[in-house]
């Protein structure tokens, strides 16, 4: 496990694209996994601009979200396919046949979280997979007391996760009430991860998942399992702990 503290969240982004592009280079075809919400933006205009200037081709990415709300269509201007569109996919090189995000509006939500668990799986796992974490320490939408060994499936939020991203939305009572997500166990079979975290608000998740014991009360603590797992965090966002970490 490997904590990079930076001074800002534009340096957050700049390091964690940073990590992602050089393991890009060892790949003809990457597979990202990714995350939506105000923390990944920085990271995304960094792989827009290194595109843009030539330093990034995507043209060979394919990518998996890792989640969607259930009863959005993706025209929804709070849809998590139009996110990413709006921030990422519209602006690099990537066929939009290769960005997946999970089908908030499928018939049957359970055979569909099937079949992108078979499709993340068939096209050899996600080799790099981004992370945010929620102030009560979810990562996707993976809530306090989900199995730690969880694949995708639908997941009912929370009242402090509805309540944080009403923000969004004209009010509290439009904000989807389930979503479908990746699961723990999912995000565990990435091949590395960076965990992006930013702000004094996070400072007691960010503590709880790296120094606090490994339970569902936390989810992103199962990431102490992990091989191969990366914290890129703001001076803020770190200010708890007390283990060793490099500063940049």
């Amino acid at each position: 496990m490997r904590i990079i503290v930076v001074k800002d969240t534009e340096e957050m982004g700049k390091k964690a694209a940073d990590l992602i592009a050089e393991e890009m280079k060892k790949k003809t075809s990457f597979v990202m996994g990714l995350a939506t919400g105000s923390t990944p933006l920085s990271l995304y205009k960094d792989f827009i601009r290194r595109n843009k200037a030539g330093e990034m081709d995507f043209s060979t990415v394919t990518t998996f979200n890792l989640d969607e709300y259930v009863g959005l269509e993706p025209a929804h201007d709070q849809s998590y396919r139009y996110f990413m569109d709006e921030n990422l996919f519209d602006h690099v090189n990537i066929l939009k046949e290769n960005t997946h995000v999970p089908n908030g509006m499928a018939e049957d939500i359970d055979a569909s979280c099937q079949e992108y668990e078979k499709m993340i799986d068939e096209i050899g796992g996600i080799d790099y997979q981004v992370l945010g974490i929620g102030g009560n320490g979810h990562i996707g939408f993976n809530e306090p007391g989900s199995s730690l060994g969880s694949l995708t499936r639908i997941k009912t939020l929370t009242d402090e996760t509805i309540s944080a991203n009403a923000r969004f939305f004209e009010k509290k009572e439009d904000v989807p009430t389930q979503a479908i997500t990746m699961g723990i166990g999912t995000t565990m079979k990435a091949k590395k991860v960076v965990l992006l975290a930013n702000g004094a608000n996070k400072a007691d998740a960010v503590k709880a998942a790296l120094e606090g014991p490994i339970a569902s009360i936390c989810p992103a603590s199962a990431l102490q399992l992990h091989r191969f797992v990366t914290y890129v965090i703001t001076e803020d966002c770190a200010a708890q702990l007390t283990l060793n970490h490099e500063t940049v």
